[in-house]
């Protein structure tokens, strides 16, 4: 990102001096642009929440976004019902704390309904979709934030930071609106709304180097710690009652620490010690594979896994 220019008047010697906005400061600037705008625009917004690092971030700068006011909109949670307790404690903890309204929408009462079946493999992430597009139609949110970064994946490196989705909550990416000079087009029919993602021009490294800076606090399995795992497609997978491990699947004690988090069947552990924010923050430059890309057997179910998703629905 350019580094943005700025002049204080009457410095030093009466002259007009020149200062440099940080890179992160920027970024921070463009997301507290973009709440205050869908705020100001949508009549129903929502941010989904999960207790995640990039939804934990984009609630930090809500709260900056509107204080001394509350934040103007509640957060959703899609529940598989196989999520790690740690982040399940953490999103319960942040909601009391700041007096915010959840929604969730689970997972498992679909299954239980009827309504949706467990896939073969254990995982449930796939089934998060009619869950979050139900719930969006029924409270007739018009407008979803989300934490999806452009690094994280190709199609979300696709998406404008107000992305249109239709009356099904179907994503066309040749609808896709230009998006000049930080201009918004928030412009929808009855029925449509507006994924918004305040987060698109950051990256995994921005977002650590900005939790260091704001003191942020995260769930304890983003650092590294002693964890009970097995191997399965080149991933450490937590065992649980989702279904792993299977025969010949040999539970084992590293250290390790997870990079992303998301349903316990399809998020791998990294081998790591880097249990500071330092370390993270130092292993990540390091690093030549998006969080996603290392530890999502989700994306990996076929080439065009995550935008076949996004075009049902999903984030």
């Amino acid at each position: 990102m350019t580094t943005t220019v700025a002049t204080v008047k009457g410095g030093e010697g009466g002259a007009d001096t020149p200062y440099a906005l940080s890179h992160l400061d920027a970024l921070e600037s463009e997301a507290v642009h973009v709440f205050r705008e869908v705020a100001g625009e949508f009549e129903n917004p929502v941010l989904l929440f999960s207790g995640g690092k990039d939804s934990i971030v984009m609630l930090h700068l809500a709260l900056k976004a509107f204080t001394p006011a509350p934040v103007p909109f509640a957060l959703l949670h899609v529940d598989t019902g196989h999520n790690f307790p740690e982040v399940i404690d953490y999103r319960d903890r942040a909601v009391e704390k700041h007096g915010l309204r959840l929604h969730v929408a689970s997972v498992q009462d679909y299954i239980d309904r009827g309504i949706l079946r467990e896939r073969p493999d254990g995982t449930r992430n796939p089934l998060q979709t009619l869950p979050l597009t139900e719930t969006i139609r029924a409270e007739k949110f018009d407008a979803v934030f989300g934490g999806g970064r452009r690094d994280e994946e190709k199609a979300r490196a696709k998406e404008r930071v107000f992305s249109l989705r239709d009356e099904f909550s179907q994503w066309d990416p040749r609808r896709q609106r230009p998006e000049l000079w930080n201009l918004y087009n928030g412009r929808h029919a009855p029925g449509e709304h507006v994924r918004v993602f305040p987060l698109s021009n950051w990256t995994e490294l921005d977002v650590w180097q900005y939790i260091a800076r704001e003191h942020i606090d995260l769930p304890s399995i983003y650092y590294a710690h002693h964890r009970e795992v097995f191997r399965r497609d080149g991933m450490w997978l937590t065992a649980g009652a989702w279904g792993g491990p299977r025969d010949g699947e040999t539970v084992e004690k590293r250290l390790v620490r997870y990079r992303t988090v998301g349903d316990m069947s399809c998020t791998g552990a990294v081998d790591s010690d880097a249990d500071t924010i330092e370390k993270v923050i130092a292993e990540i430059a390091a690093s030549r594979l998006t969080e996603r890309g290392a530890t999502r057997a989700d994306d990996k179910l076929s080439e065009a896994a995550m935008e076949d998703r996004k075009r049902e629905g999903y984030f």
